[in-house]
């Protein structure tokens, strides 16, 4: 044998095809550079499926390639699976990204839109690159991602920057393998890209007169829009996901002017502050908070408030904690600058309509609220709103799931045979579409209350079934028969339809957010959900898997006065919980009872039963408490009083109510079992007359609400753990899984937990989706493919 064939190696080539989260996140880049430093010929690109590669050289270099593009992917890369098949050595040189492959079955998973990179930032902020202050700048490990994407593969013409040819020099940087902007589908610059306008209330452009001498930064959007927000006025901001509303938040009359334009009279408003030096001036931080704030995917986060913090009171009105974020685009970095000071930024809404994101839609609906609209020409596809997060048991706990987090894929516990669409609950939808082993939740809808939102469900079901290329041949909903979407999935044709009880929904989503298939003993509390036996559930203990369920116990179940008007006005829980709890003989000296001149007529409506359903809610139970003790005796958004009552709580108190359990040592009732009339019934059940007897005679005793609030959240805490360890003896099951709105409440979910875990349970809870109805979609799913699969 010659030397030189002795030095030649065997040549071998592979085809490769990468599925995950590979197209708009540099990945093909990535690739080629790789290929280019291991010396390897061949090809990268794109196609509906995720990214095909042909790669050759020697074996040794191409077992380090495969090992590197498995190891050490680009930031925002999530690799879901590699397969690797030898091919005939074709003997080519030089490495290239081809050009995308169209048709195909679609498989290429969508990145979430991401907040701006370290990188951008410093170009943003330095005068002498040509980006300085461009609000669009992004590169392969940043910016509009979903609610930019029309179609797949993730090309730019397939966005709605579509419209943005690229210059010279953007498109140089685009070809450029070096560059960091190689193939960044929506790269531009200020000669190219997107651009700012201010606008006045009637869509003209806003000129500011004599402000500014020769103009300079007066004529600059940015710098306009922060004076509107610095004097007072209220600003319309075209976001990512839609349109905001912006105020001072320092300034109590811009706040309480937004608040009556916009119809929301108390629910908190969200702030944002230029940096986390910035969030420690209002909020308590710990590590994990902080990495949440500053995160690619930048949700809202719910702090602890300091004492004092530098705001109005009307940001957050008699709440201890602040929703809080950070600037996620170049164009709030910006803002933030300018306005130097805490900003409210809050959809762009009226009270219960889906946020604006299209142009006309916006300055129809938004007039009569904002003074000035600061927006551009970039459209946006996909309507997607904040995020909300809360930070629980040292991670994250997800309020809404929506821009940063969606559409990315979650990994489901059993595998699906056939594609699943599952239509979800009635408020804070989400809809979810299913296939092999992965689940799309969707980005927050909202409440299926108005033709705009689910208008907006229908056309969002539409765009991600052509996404991700999903024919759904399952479809689940929820049993309430008058649900918005329970009637979307009736009328469609040629699909088979799986009623999912809406609190075995519940406990499957906790079970699919930890990939795991059950048995447990599942805790579902919330406001309401249809029970299978025609009452009105909400403070369940299930002994469930994702097939099915048996009802093994709940709270106390007592008439729901005047239906719905009862969730309005928590004073009517109250008279019921009281009636109850003393048999119709409650203490006559109860302010909550003097304040209202009704509260006899309700007695009787509640005990007649007309227009006044049995429930076992946990919410309900909470508003019954919080109006006893003078916290509130209406509200104007749901869950306030409850919030109100944990807000008020004294987390130092470590003493709890008594609570008896009664009924079944942890069987009976059967899925579709139903409770009795009042305290016995036929399950094991929580008495909730003991708790509502305690809370009375301390509030009787004056001991402080503070201290009342806090042994009615241990004692209900202690009751639920004891009735999960009767129903382990009964059933032998170790796990319990906590689901449902309630487990927003950090307090009761921490004293749960603990009191679990000192009773050696292994618990589980949501770390992925909200445990509240946002998480629905996803246990309707679960169910539904494991009783497909079954059958």
């Amino acid at each position: 044998m010659s030397t030189g064939a002795a030095r030649a190696e065997p040549r071998a080539r592979v085809s490769i095809r990468v599925e995950g989260i590979v197209q708009g996140v540099g990945f093909r880049p990535h690739v080629h550079s790789l290929a280019r430093r291991l010396a390897l010929s061949g090809w990268v690109g794109n196609d509906s499926e995720g990214v095909f590669i042909e790669a050759e050289g020697t074996r040794e270099s191409l077992t380090r390639f495969q090992e590197e593009l498995r190891g050490h992917a680009p930031p925002l890369a999530v690799i879901h699976r590699v397969t690797v098949t030898a091919v005939p050595a074709l003997g080519d040189r030089g490495f290239v990204i081809a050009g995308s492959r169209e048709g195909g079955a679609r498989a290429a998973l969508i990145s979430p839109d991401v907040a701006t990179c370290a990188d951008c930032l410093a170009e943003l902020s330095d005068p002498a690159d040509r980006r300085y202050r461009h609000p669009f700048i992004n590169c392969t490990n940043c910016g509009p991602r979903f609610t930019v994407i029309r179609d797949v593969p993730y090309d730019r013409p397939a966005t709605t920057m579509a419209g943005f040819a690229m210059c010279e020099e953007c498109t140089a940087e685009y070809l450029d393998p070096h560059d960091r902007r190689f193939h960044a589908q929506p790269t531009c610059c200020p000669a190219c890209g997107p651009a700012l306008r201010l606008l006045d209330a009637d869509g003209r452009t806003h000129h500011p007169g004599a402000a500014g001498g020769d103009g300079g930064a007066a004529r600059d959007p940015i710098g306009l829009a922060a004076e509107v927000v610095r004097s007072g006025g209220i600003l319309a901001v075209k976001g990512l996901g839609g349109y905001h509303l912006a105020a001072d938040a320092t300034d109590e009359a811009a706040v309480r002017t937004l608040r009556s334009r916009k119809h929301r009279e108390d629910r908190p408003f969200a702030v944002m502050v230029a940096d986390l030096d910035a969030a420690r001036t209002l909020c308590e931080l710990d590590p994990l908070a902080e990495r949440l704030l500053t995160g690619p995917r930048r949700p809202i986060v719910l702090l602890p408030r300091r004492p004092g913090a530098p705001l109005a009171g009307a940001v957050a009105p008699d709440d201890r904690r602040l929703g809080v974020m950070l600037p996620y685009t170049p164009m709030h970095h910006l803002l933030a600058r300018e306005i130097a000071r805490p900003y409210v930024l809050t959809s762009g809404n009226l009270s219960d309509e889906p946020i604006a994101y299209r142009d006309r839609d916006a300055f129809t609906r938004l007039a009569g609220i904002a003074d000035r609209f600061l927006t551009h020409d970039r459209p946006i596809h996909v309507r997607t709103d904040d995020s909300v997060v809360l930070a629980a048991g040292g991670r994250e706990l997800p309020l809404r799931r929506s821009r940063g987090y969606a559409p990315e894929p979650l990994r489901l516990p059993r595998p699906v045979r056939r594609a699943v669409l599952a239509c979800g609950a009635e408020l804070k939808n989400t809809f979810c579409l299913a296939e092999g082993g992965r689940a799309f939740v969707s980005h927050h809808i909202g409440d299926l209350e108005n033709y705009e939102t689910l208008r907006s469900f229908s056309e969002g079901i539409d765009h991600f079934r052509r996404l991700f290329d999903i024919t759904p041949r399952v479809v689940a909903h929820d049993l309430h028969p008058e649900y918005l979407s329970t009637k979307y999935a009736c009328d469609l044709d040629g699909v088979d339809l799986v009623g999912v009880q809406h609190h075995h929904a519940h406990i499957a989503s906790c079970l699919a957010d930890n990939q795991e298939a059950g048995p447990v003993i599942g805790v579902a509390f919330d406001g309401l959900g249809y029970g299978a036996d025609g009452t009105l559930w909400g403070g369940e203990l299930l002994v469930a898997d994702l097939t099915g369920f048996t009802r093994a116990g709940c709270l106390t179940p007592v008439p729901l006065p005047g239906g719905t008007a009862a969730i309005r006005q928590p004073w009517r829980m109250a008279a019921a919980h009281l009636d109850a709890a003393y048999g119709g003989t409650p203490p006559g000296d109860l302010r909550v009872s003097s304040r209202h001149r009704d509260w006899d007529d309700v007695v009787a409506v509640a005990r007649s039963g007309v227009n006044s359903p049995l429930t076992s809610s946990a919410g309900r139970l909470f508003d019954a408490v919080a109006a006893i003790l003078g916290l509130r005796d209406t509200v104007t958004y749901e869950g306030q009083a409850a919030i109100a009552l944990e807000q008020r709580a004294d987390p130092a108190e470590e003493s709890a109510y008594p609570v008896r359990l009664g009924g079944d040592e942890g069987g009976g009732g059967g899925e579709g079992g139903g409770g009795g009339e009042g305290g016995e019934c036929a399950l094991l059940t929580i008495r909730t007359g003991d708790l509502i007897r305690a809370v009375v005679e301390d509030l009787r005793g004056g001991t402080d609400p503070a201290v009342i609030s806090a042994r009615f959240h241990n004692g209900l805490a202690a009751a639920t753990a004891a009735s999960c360890a009767r129903l382990r003896s009964s059933t032998g099951i170790g796990t319990v899984a906590l689901s449902g709105g309630v487990f927003q409440n950090r307090l009761l979910l921490d004293r749960l937990v603990q009191a679990l875990r000192l009773r050696d349970f292994r618990v589980l809870t949501h770390h992925r989706v909200p445990p509240n109805d946002g998480g629905v979609s996803l246990g309707q799913a679960a169910v539904a493919a494991a009783r497909d699969l079954e059958g």
